[in-house]
């Protein structure tokens, strides 16, 4: 794999774990341990988000102005950091959740041929 390839892999991976950052902070406000958790938990642990890949997505975000952050204290009395969905993120969800469906239902269509030819 070439280096360009690599890059564009990267971007494409980092964009959909934005969309999933941006999706589990519609529920409100939380940590980052938090947040991986739930997408590991809701795609029933197909999904492992690492913190190298969490926590810079999450400044990415922040940067975008799509989140916002604040300090508190979490469930077990550490201070931690609470990421919150912004209106500008809400927007933004939309849009890429509708790029997602758009994506997802192309790539649906190109597999569904290759389904039915290999049950005949």
């Amino acid at each position: 794999m070439t280096t360009k390839e690599q890059k564009e892999r990267i971007e494409l991976l980092q964009g959909t774990l934005d969309l999933l950052i941006l999706r589990t902070l519609i529920l409100g406000p939380t940590h980052g341990h938090a947040i991986a958790k739930a997408i590991e938990f809701n795609s029933d642990e197909v999904l492992q988000v690492e913190q190298g890949s969490l926590y810079p997505a999450l400044h990415r975000l922040i940067k975008r102005e799509w989140i916002s952050v604040e300090e508190g204290t979490s469930e077990n009395n550490r201070r931690a950091k609470f990421y919150r969905l912004t209106a500008k993120g809400r927007r933004q969800l939309k849009l890429e959740t509708s790029k997602w469906d758009k994506l997802a239902g192309a790539i649906a269509r190109i597999l569904r041929p290759a389904e039915q030819e290999s049950e005949s």
